[in-house]
């Protein structure tokens, strides 16, 4: 009878943190863009380090998958070319604080800032919006019910998925994976 009582507890446990939300787990200065949402997305660029080396196009690039594996290692490959993902709380740009600008790993596009980045507790580096036009979504019904996947607009890079359990002022989690990723700081090169 215990053994069924536990099992019961484990299987109702996701639906309760479900209910609950992020809100118990986002910080309040996590929550409260510094400038309105439309200018934090346009003026990204205050935030990039002078002379920083970034792709300036979003105009797709065509490589072979022995190029991309010749030009990424192992883990980064895994994530960016076949989808796969990190194991949470693995990045250290989980925790990264200061201020500048997340770029593909892939292909070095501008794709969030760390104005857009909040503390989701999820265990991956999460964003309530985006650079507007670096990212495109699809459906992912992998894990049979559907989410949304998003990628890098210029190499095709996998980044995560978007889900609808974020804070405001968008709702939105860019839930990423750090490999994905390349921080620059606004003080220097990453």
């Amino acid at each position: 009878m215990k053994r069924r009582t536990v099992l019961g507890a484990l299987a109702a446990a996701p639906l309760g943190v479900a209910t609950i939300g992020w809100t118990g787990l986002v910080t309040a200065a996590d929550t409260k863009p510094a400038r309105p949402l439309a200018e934090i997305q346009q003026n990204w660029q205050t935030l990039l380090a002078k002379g920083a080396d970034v792709a300036q196009s979003t105009a797709p690039i065509q490589r072979t998958e022995a190029e991309w594996k010749q030009s990424l290692p192992e883990p980064q490959f895994a994530v960016l070319r076949k989808e796969a993902t990190e194991r949470p709380f693995s990045s250290a740009l989980n925790d990264e604080k200061r201020a500048g600008v997340f770029v593909c790993a892939g292909c070095t596009l501008p794709l969030f800032t760390s104005q857009m980045k909040f503390d989701s507790g999820t265990g991956w580096p999460s964003f309530f919006t985006t650079i507007p036009g670096h990212l495109a979504t699809k459906q992912d019904l992998r894990l049979i019910l559907p989410r949304t996947e998003y990628h890098c607009t210029r190499c095709g890079g996998h980044q995560g998925h978007v889900f609808d359990d974020g804070p405001p002022p968008t709702g939105q989690r860019w839930c990423n994976n750090g490999l994905a990723l390349k921080f620059i700081p606004t003080t220097g090169k990453a």
